[in-house]
């Protein structure tokens, strides 16, 4: 798991259920040793998708946990901006303006 403050909800649960978190947690894990992609590669793809999907919450979370694994700035952000053409300029833009607020928490 990824040593990260987690929302009080999430928190929470992890505390009252810690099996279930604990599975969830490990099956991340399987997931992502599952295929030929790295850890790197594997950051941007699911910051992507988080975008695409508007999740605010995963996108910040993988925008720190990418700053930590390697993941540059100006990766982070052409992944927002390279959703423009197939998610549209206000999803793409959110997605940016989430990023650009965990880059200034971690700088």
């Amino acid at each position: 798991m990824c040593n990260e403050s987690l929302p009080d909800i999430v928190q929470k649960l992890a505390d009252e259920k810690a099996d279930v978190w604990a599975a969830y947690n490990e099956l991340g894990k399987m997931l992502g040793q599952a295929g030929p992609l790295d850890t790197k590669t594997q950051r941007l793809i699911k910051l992507a998708l988080s975008i695409g999907a508007g999740l605010e919450g995963a996108v910040r979370s993988h925008t720190r946990r990418g700053l930590k694994d390697g993941v540059t700035t100006e990766q982070l952000q052409h992944v927002a901006l390279l959703g423009v053409t197939t998610i549209g300029w206000p999803r793409a833009i959110a997605g940016l303006s989430w990023i650009t607020t965990e880059e200034e928490k971690v700088n």
